[in-house]
């Protein structure tokens, strides 16, 4: 059974976020990263890199396939997580901590409304 925690917004695409004011902190699920398996490589974007709903901003390997990762708003990357350049594998032993990838200023909290609670989302994943 996959860790969903409770305070945390989800997408279809199984990436978790977490509000900080109008900063928003993204990964992948649990769920993700066990369907992933090892995660060996994580092509990161570039701070200050603006993205639209949907935008593709990174691409995560794993032993089994290449996928990409979707930002679910719209906004301005601010931080990206530099420590996954070395140890990619993070993202399977702590992806709701030490995992995440971005962070980023949203350019329109209305969208957090078109995203998941913890109950859509374990409801979406057959759990």
């Amino acid at each position: 059974m996959s860790e969903i925690p409770e305070s945390l917004y989800y997408t279809k695409e199984h990436e978790w976020l977490k509000l900080d004011g109008d900063t928003v902190t993204i990964g992948i699920t649990d769920h993700a990263q066990h369907a992933l398996t090892d995660i060996v490589y994580i092509e990161l974007p570039d701070s200050g890199m603006v993205v639209d709903d949907m935008g593709e901003f990174a691409v995560v390997e794993s032993v089994k396939s290449a996928s990409p990762i979707f930002a679910p708003l719209s906004g301005a990357i601010t931080e990206v997580n530099e420590e996954l350049e070395d140890t990619p594998e993070l993202m399977n032993t702590s992806p709701y901590g030490d995992g995440w990838i971005i962070k980023m200023t949203i350019n329109n909290p209305d969208q957090l409304a078109d995203l998941m609670d913890a109950a859509a989302y374990r409801a979406l994943i057959g759990e």
